[in-house]
């Protein structure tokens, strides 16, 4: 039974509401994920830390979570705008690759960076360009409901019919007059009935290199529809939270609120997250201002850890200057918590009784997660537990029986579990035993396949399963993931 409430900002409200989720004791939560042209960078790391931090906290609380964070690979325009280039293409073409080779190089290098962050993956990580077919219908359903209309082989949303039965920029807080006062010239908006309506089907020209068959042409869909396509694929017509960095609340986010209601008849997501941006020395990241930093080369001076507690020193909707003051900052502060953690495994305790101040300590840092994920407020209790780790250390602080538990729950348990936070030496050296004795195990397992002997190699992998780890029979070999 799960008996805490939780908080969080509905971006959709503009206020904090409490969680209830669609299905009791379950949770849908979609992120939107990187578009996989380039190296992962610093902005990629706040909103996986932070939805990574939500995901362990549900699942500590008991929750049951299905995690879904889509890839933007190919076939799409270039985010905001209707016209101009797919990144992804553009590069392509550049480099003389197939799209679908940038897409693989770059995703890889997502995923180990996001790996060494120790973020978890998601339950489903769908690509865009896997789901071409239920855009389609979308497309279709939108149409039937007289809130789109076909060009020229193209298809818009229409927005001002929209607007009519429904308010387009609630999510924003936006309206079609200020759209229409901040509204580019494009190449190709002849072809939109208003120059605020977004495509939802593009017709590809000549030199677009992804393109699909569709009943109106050869073409590629909008960007903001495979959000909408892939959330309701995976997680219903109506799931709880929908999350992304304030940077994607308009347009995407507030179209595809528009799309799911057009097609729906309701927006479908219950509480909308936004995470803030992170600026570098009080200036917004971008490579023309000559601040961008690749995880890659961050990871050269700082460990990923380190960064992590950095990301988790600041609330997910405030404000988070990089510097290098900040990162050294934050590397001692995640070194004296890691040392408290090693520390508080041998520590002696006895007896009965519980010290007050040490036992609201867990109370306490959950009260700050439950409050729209207050990781600062948390991180801050954390130290308080620090302290008495180093009181009951150096002699000066008796811990009762009780008190060894509160902190071990801390440090076994919500410092590792829920921040994510690890001692990577440890770690690694933890990861190197699993993979040599996965190695063992499917050495067994491939010797009694050879011997035809089908029930143990069955019987392993169906072990191997209850025990959550998942095998796969490829033609390289065999594949196994946690």
């Amino acid at each position: 039974m799960i008996s805490r409430k939780v908080y969080i900002y509905n971006t959709l409200s503009r206020r904090k509401e409490e969680f209830i989720p669609v299905h009791p004791g379950m949770v849908g939560l979609y992120v939107c994920g990187p578009t996989v042209y380039g190296e992962p960078h610093l902005g990629h790391a706040r909103p996986a830390v932070t939805y990574d931090v939500l995901v362990r906290f549900f699942r500590y609380l008991g929750y049951k979570v299905r995690y879904v964070r889509n890839i933007t690979d190919v076939g799409h325009l270039e985010h905001d705008a209707d016209e101009g280039d797919d990144k992804i293409a553009k590069k392509a073409r550049l480099e003389s690759l197939e799209p679908m080779e940038v897409v693989q190089t770059y995703t890889i290098a997502y995923h180990d960076a996001m790996r060494r962050l120790n973020t978890l993956p998601p339950s489903i990580e769908p690509r865009a360009s896997g789901h071409i077919i239920e855009q389609i219908e979308l497309i279709k359903r939108i149409l039937d409901a007289g809130f789109a209309y076909e060009s020229n082989g193209s298809v818009y949303f229409d927005v001002p019919a929209y607007n009519k039965k429904y308010r387009y920029g609630i999510l924003s807080g936006r309206n079609i007059d200020d759209m229409m006062a901040n509204t580019r010239s494009l190449d190709g908006t002849g072809d939109k009935r208003s120059p605020y309506d977004f495509a939802l089907w593009k017709k590809a020209s000549p030199q677009h290199i992804m393109k699909w068959p569709s009943p109106w042409s050869e073409g590629f869909p909008g960007w903001h529809l495979e959000c909408s396509a892939m959330s309701e694929k995976y997680l219903g017509e109506e799931f709880d939270i929908h999350g992304g960095g304030m940077d994607l609340q308009f347009p995407h986010h507030e179209c595809e609120l528009a799309q799911n209601t057009a097609s729906r008849g309701q927006g479908g997501v219950k509480y909308w997250m936004h995470n803030n941006l992170l600026t570098v020395n009080g200036q917004k990241m971008g490579k023309s201002l000559g601040n961008f930093t690749t995880l890659a080369d961050l990871y050269k001076v700082y460990s990923p850890m380190t960064i992590r507690f950095f990301i988790l020193q600041a609330h997910y909707r405030g404000t988070l200057d990089f510097s290098s003051e900040a990162l050294s900052a934050a590397e001692k502060g995640l070194k004296r918590v890691l040392q408290a953690a090693k520390d508080s495994k041998t520590l002696s305790h006895s007896g009965s009784g519980a010290n007050p101040e040490i036992e609201k300590l867990t109370e306490s840092v959950m009260d700050a997660l439950c409050d729209d994920l207050n990781t600062p407020v948390a991180l801050a209790r954390i130290f308080d537990a620090v302290k008495f780790v180093n009181q009951a250390k150096d002699g000066s602080l008796r811990l009762s029986d009780k008190d060894f538990e509160t902190l071990a729950e801390l440090f076994d348990r919500i410092v590792p579990d829920v921040l994510g936070l690890v001692d990577e030496v440890q770690a690694s050296s933890e990861e190197k035993t699993v993979e040599g004795l996965m190695d063992m195990i499917l050495e067994v397992r491939r010797e009694a396949k050879s011997r035809k002997d089908f029930a143990t190699s069955d019987k392993i992998r169906d072990r191997l399963n209850s025990l959550g780890i998942t095998i796969k029979d490829t033609k390289e070999g065999t594949e196994w993931s946690i």
